[in-house]
């Protein structure tokens, strides 16, 4: 089997990559790049993640770096602001299944964990994985950060991922715990959900460690 990971350069979706790489030689890591709302540092923290994490998969790490931060900008210019994160990551696994496509990858990896932030909900899980209709495998969904942090030092992310970078400015003060899925649907009919996938999928840089 082959697998796409969803990438962040915080401590969790090192950590769930590095868990399912055990189990699965194969991986593709996917980061959705989010200048404009954040800057290179973001960029420069996951190239080290990745290079540390490349030590614990066999073979070359594909990556694909995808430029989100102008659908983020469209997003937050006309969908409801407490939506954000939910249309964010709605979309992040769009461009993963695309990829996913290419690659023949039977499922997807994300770093999820149950109340870790306020939009970690169940409910909010629920509706973000209906944006794809591969597998999404969570293996962080039922640990605690203690035990997340213990594995990130065992493997050496730990130190990368608590690095200096800018937070995302595009996050809500107020995000949505409970969406439904049709209040969802009704915000991505704002933008032209499917075009810029295309565009944006089009538009990644493709590298090996």
């Amino acid at each position: 089997m082959k697998f796409i990971a969803l990438m962040s350069n915080g401590i969790d979706s090192p950590v769930a990559t590095y868990l399912l790489s055990r189990k699965e030689e194969d991986i593709v890591l996917m980061y959705a790049d989010n200048r404009l709302f954040t800057d290179k540092r973001g960029v420069e923290k996951f190239l080290c993640l990745a290079r540390q994490l490349s030590r614990h998969i066999t073979g070359r790490t594909k990556i694909f770096l995808i430029p989100h931060g102008e659908i983020l900008s469209v997003i937050k210019q006309k969908c409801n602001k407490k939506m954000i994160c939910v249309l964010c990551k709605r979309m992040m696994l769009r461009y993963a299944e695309k990829i996913a496509e290419k690659e023949k990858a039977d499922a997807l990896i994300m770093g999820d964990s149950l109340g870790q932030v306020a939009s970690q909900t169940l409910q909010n899980i629920r509706v973000v994985e209906q944006a794809t209709s591969l597998p999404v495998l969570r293996p962080l969904i039922g640990l605690d950060k203690e035990d997340i942090i213990r594995i990130a030092k065992k493997i050496g992310t730990y130190n990368i991922s608590i690095l200096p970078s800018q937070e995302c400015t595009a996050v809500p003060k107020k995000p949505a715990t409970k969406a439904k899925l049709e209040d969802v649907l009704y915000e991505e009919k704002k933008i032209n959900v499917e075009k810029h996938v295309e565009e944006i999928v089009k538009k990644a840089k493709t590298m090996y460690l």
